[in-house]
Formats: structure tokens, sequence, C-alpha cells
């Protein structure tokens, strides 16, 4: 695959495509996990991997599975992958597994991942699927950060509250309170406020998108050369 196509698959990741603001998918945990940075971090983290395990699989053996069991190979493969990280987060961060609960298991039948397994890596080499994995997670992660972000700072006037549930015991001094005092806001970490949040940013990507377009348009516009009138002073003999 050439460079021009790594750069569309980034674009397409990251922005023109992306799985959360443009495909509109795996809102179920997108809404309800991201009440917190920790939250998204947990949940994006799981999804990427995998996404990145289920398109190095499917790739690895999309010469040698048929069509008619094409479709329920690729639910075992990311349902095993999704088992394995189930196992990896009570191992080692039990406490955030116990926090996301049912949206762990609920990646299996994220539409997101079977998408990606069924239009992307069934037709393509290893390295750009795990590439095409990886950029797609990338952006449905960083969708699922900001979104947590925004509504733990709206919701309790700080950031980065709780990490050592991910990262271990020292970080758990990486509290951020960013606003003494503040009264908590309670519909930013409810679902109401992950339904307020979610459509501002899709609204935010379509005016720039919009601008954007408005933008090569007028600059792709032909320039038309009008007639012009010239001015003579002074006498003819």
């Amino acid at each position: 695959m050439s460079a021009t196509s790594y750069e569309t698959l980034t674009k397409n990741g990251l922005w023109k495509n992306n799985p959360a603001l443009v495909q509109l998918l795996g809102l179920c945990p997108l809404l309800a996990v991201s009440a917190s940075v920790v939250n998204s971090l947990g949940l994006a983290a799981a999804t990427m991997f995998v996404l990145m395990t289920s398109n190095l699989c499917v790739a690895l053996i999309r010469n040698v599975v048929s069509d008619t069991v094409r479709l329920p190979a690729f639910v075992m493969i990311i349902a095993a992958a999704v088992t394995a990280i189930e196992l990896l987060m009570q191992a080692y961060a039990y406490e955030l597994y116990q926090i996301l609960g049912i949206f762990l298991p609920l990646i299996t039948t994220n539409c997101v991942i079977l998408g990606r397994a069924d239009a992307f890596a069934a037709k393509n080499p290893i390295l750009p699927s795990l590439y095409d994995g990886f950029i797609m997670a990338m952006g449905f992660g960083l969708v699922l950060v900001v979104l947590g972000a925004i509504r733990e700072l709206l919701g309790t006037g700080g950031l980065f509250a709780n990490m050592q549930l991910l990262f271990g015991d020292s970080a758990s001094g990486w509290h951020i309170v960013v606003i003494e005092d503040y009264q908590s806001f309670l519909l930013a970490i409810l679902p109401p406020g992950a339904f307020i949040v979610t459509g501002c940013l899709i609204a935010w990507k379509n005016q720039i998108d919009a601008r954007q377009k408005r933008l090569e348009a007028e600059r792709r516009a032909p320039v038309v050369a009008g007639s012009k009138r010239v001015r003579v002073t002074g006498k003819i003999s």
C-alpha cells in the first residue's frame, strides 16, 4: 500500500469518516461510559485492542474462509479478542473493569469492529489492516476522551480523577481541580448530558467541514474577465 493510501486511511479514521462523529457507530458505550476521562481511556484502550486484533486475524484468514461462514468467523474472532481484554482488565484493572461493566462484552457487537473487519481487513493485507484498525480506534478513542473530559469538567469542575484505576497508584496525584468550590452540574455526567455534548461535537465538526467546502469552492471558482471602461479626456482635432 502506498504512502498516499495510508494518508487517506489516517484522514478517514481521524476526521472524514470518524466512527463516532460521522458513521455514528458504537454510540451506546460512547454515551454510557464517557462520564470521566479514566472511563473513556479504559474503553478506548479495550476497543483499540479488539479492533487491531480482529483486523489482524481477519487479514490472516481472508483467503481461507469461504463467504458462507465469513461473518460467523469474524464474530468468533471478535468475541475471542473481547474475552482476552476482559481477562486482562480483570487481572490488572479490576475496579475499572467493574465500572465499565456490561459495556466491555458489548464491544463484541460494536458495528465499528465488525464493519472494519468485513469492509477492509477481509480485502487487504496484514499491515494495512493493522493500521486501519489502529487509526479507526484512535479516531473513536479521541472522541471518547474529549467527550469524557468535557463531561467530567462540567460535572465536577476537575479533570483526571481516579486515574489510578488504569495507571496504578502512581497516577493518584494526577487529579486537577480546575474550578475551586465548584457546584456539581449533575446533568453533564448523566445520560442526557452525553447526548447534548455529543450533539455539540457533531455540529462543530459539520460546521468546520461546511466552511472548508465553501473555501474550496471559492478557490476553484473561475475568474470571469469583465469588460473595462476607459475614460478618455482631452480634445481630438
